[in-house]
């Protein structure tokens, strides 16, 4: 079994997740401020050169201005090819 970070499933999270920080018009330093992390960190995630956890990604989302339910019913319309439900 691979490991979930090279999985498409992951990939597909992380897009969402940028996605979501642009919509907000946040950039990379400023949410990495408002998380109490490097600016390189943050990137470093987006990438998918450092794995998230799901206590972490409920802090991104928070600090963006959704909640972790939110943004996994934005995630799995993603997987299912859908467009996202209203927020």
């Amino acid at each position: 079994m691979r490991k979930s970070i090279y999985t498409e499933e992951y990939k597909a999270m992380l897009a969402e997740l940028r996605r979501l920080r642009e919509k907000s018009t946040v950039t990379q330093e400023e949410l990495a401020g408002r998380l109490g992390i490097t600016q390189s960190t943050l990137s470093k995630c987006e990438r998918g050169e450092r794995r998230i956890d799901v206590s972490e990604l409920r802090r991104m989302c928070l600090a963006l201005g959704t909640s972790l339910p939110e943004f996994v019913a934005i995630y799995e319309a993603a997987l299912a090819g859908q467009s996202a439900p209203d927020s």
